[in-house]
């Protein structure tokens, strides 16, 4: 016979990976695979002394691995692409011509308003970060800004992006699971990402301006910089064809993973034809990263790097995170905290600020984007029918922390992931993340305002749904 889990059982695994992931991540310094591991051990004890059996635990964990399959194969293959595009010399001569005419006084605005364009147009915040986002950065090294404030630029442009594309998953995802259309979603979300996104370029322009941001670094620094290039690869600017290509394709919205290998294969033809590479190199780069040697450590530190094992430490982050949520959703450890927030909402204003409250428990405990915008979405959705309340905010809420937000957190999929890929620790780019912090706040002050939020007479609907006139 199964129990229901306490309060004080379902917030146990929660507490579990929230101090251990904070020991990990700022005393310990050793990642956040096994605080996560702790979680899952922790959820899996409290799942068998309600009553669960091993192989039903066994099981709530596959259910959850498996959502995340889509993201793993994504993964590998922007792996790759990181190797092509480097050694066939698309990031380097993006970087080569960025240095030639990009100001420094609008830099840093520039560079959040670009990948953002980019990123609309990809559907994918990792792609973008991986590609012109990496770009980016060695361009502000040449350029003498901080990188963390260059990685938080990148970042909320990229998730300014990938939250608005039509063709992101997770956007895709949220209107899904809060009984909304996708259309009626993406449009509702402009009143909070356009104003969020607008207020971080005045804030990158101030901040970058200031003494302590100001671009700094002589002519001598860029010449180096773009002498090293020059060294390494064979720069031209019909290499800027390849992501205009890659824009082109997701345009199209063929199918992302067929469009990503197309673009990694690219890469790797545009390397072996152009640069001489052989092909055997190639293939060991798009496998293990690529691998130069300059006299210039802005190059040395951010072009050796990518490769299909790249990835494999954000892949396992992704397994356990979604086999985590997978035990806390089927045992029930969800459904028990989020009634408990549900029974004190009366209000519109409690109802949006506990909406995106409980997305950011789940991506501060299991640091998956797809955990905390399904489970919420599917908590939440009745109680938003039963006071009236058009689903759309709903979507637009769970987006708000799940999408971006979840950027806040150390040892959360995307924090790492552009910790990786940009060599650096998330303290150092999180306080810059300017987007990931305003489009919360603007969500609950909407809240409690009832500006931008719709209502809906669900129960009409249905009636009229069934065919029943409604005097």
């Amino acid at each position: 016979m199964k129990k229901e889990l306490s309060v004080s059982l379902a917030l146990f695994p929660i507490f579990t990976i929230i101090i251990t992931a904070s020991l990990s991540v700022f005393i310990w310094s050793a990642g956040m695979h096994f605080p996560l591991i702790f979680g899952i051990i922790a959820a899996g004890l409290i799942s068998y002394l309600c009553g669960w059996k091993w192989d039903e635990i066994q099981t709530m964990m596959v259910n959850g691995v498996s959502r995340a399959l889509p993201a793993v194969f994504i993964l590998l293959i922007i792996g790759t692409i990181i190797g092509s595009w480097i050694a066939s010399g698309v990031i380097p001569t993006i970087i080569y011509y960025g240095l030639t005419i990009i100001k420094p006084e609008i830099f840093v605005p520039i560079v959040a308003l670009v990948t953002g364009i980019v990123a609309v147009t990809l559907g994918s915040s990792f792609t973008s970060i991986a590609t012109i986002g990496l770009a980016f950065m060695v361009i502000g090294e040449g350029l003498g800004f901080p990188a963390g404030l260059v990685a938080g630029a990148v970042i909320s442009g990229a998730f300014f992006g990938d939250k608005l594309s039509p063709v992101s998953d997770t956007t895709n995802v949220a209107p899904a699971m809060a009984d909304t259309d996708l259309f009626s979603h993406v449009k509702h979300m402009l009143w909070d990402t356009l104003p969020a996104f607008a207020i971080s370029l005045i804030l990158f322009w101030i901040v970058s301006n200031t003494d302590s941001g100001n671009g700094i670094t002589d002519e001598t620094t860029i010449t180096n910089i773009k002498n090293g290039l020059d060294t390494i690869f064979v720069i031209h600017p019909l290499l800027l064809l390849m992501p205009i290509l890659t824009v082109v394709l997701m345009i199209k919205r063929l199918p992302a993973i067929p469009t990503l290998i197309t673009v990694s294969l690219l890469g790797a033809l545009l390397a072996v034809t152009i640069q001489g590479i052989s092909v055997s190199t190639i293939i060991q780069t798009m496998t293990s990263g690529f691998s130069g040697e300059s006299n210039v450590p802005a190059i040395n530190s951010l072009l050796n790097r990518g490769g299909l094992t790249s990835m494999l430490g954000t892949i396992a982050m992704l397994i356990l995170a979604t086999a985590l949520g997978g035990v806390l959703e089927s045992s029930g450890a969800f459904h028990v905290l989020t009634r408990k927030i549900m029974m004190k909402v009366r209000k519109t204003g409690s109802l949006i600020a506990s909406t995106v409250l409980a997305t950011f428990m789940i991506a501060f405990a299991t640091g998956a984007q797809f955990l905390a915008i399904i489970l919420p979405a599917r908590t939440f959705v009745d109680k938003y029918k039963d006071m009236g309340i058009d689903t759309k905010n709903l979507s637009r809420a769970v987006e708000s922390a799940g999408t971006v937000g979840i950027n806040l957190v150390p040892w959360g999929v995307p924090a790492v992931f552009a910790a990786g890929i940009f060599g650096l620790n998330p303290g150092e780019f999180i306080p810059y993340s300017f987007f990931a912090f305003l489009v919360p706040l603007i969500n609950i002050l909407f809240g409690f305002t009832g500006w931008t939020i719709s209502k809906k007479d669900y129960k009409k609907e249905s009636l009229l749904g069934k065919g029943e006139q409604v005097l």
